[in-house]
């Protein structure tokens, strides 16, 4: 990988990853090694689980995600977390930016001639 397509990564990463968790917990309540792992589907969203559970918190401080305790079978206890009626909006609002976004620049890439 070239040098700025890492540094193209981690900004890529920085502005996208809270609403990339919301679109996950959008989906179905998840813990959060399983939204870790989830989230590694993706080449522009591997994270880390000190990345991952301060974003959570304060997803959860906001008032946009809640979590509860689940135990299933034999194992411990899990943190699952789920969006809240605010996170909901949240993602609506989100998802509709992102949609007018990728909208405008893929205009302005089709209006875009490379010169040589």
């Amino acid at each position: 990988m070239e040098p700025f397509e890492h540094k193209w990564d981690v900004q890529f990463r920085k502005g996208t990853l809270e609403m990339v968790i919301l679109a996950l917990l959008g989906q179905k309540a998840q813990f959060g090694l399983r939204l870790l792992q989830n989230l590694h589907q993706f080449e522009t969203m591997k994270i880390t689980e000190g990345t991952l559970y301060p974003l959570l918190d304060r997803l959860k401080r906001e008032g946009v995600v809640e979590s509860y305790w689940l135990q299933e079978g034999e194992s411990r206890p899990r943190k699952y977390y789920r969006l809240s009626e605010v996170g909901k909006d949240k993602l609506d609002g989100l998802k509709a930016r992102w949609q007018k976004s990728v909208k405008d620049i893929n205009q302005l890439f089709n209006q875009c001639k490379i010169e040589e």
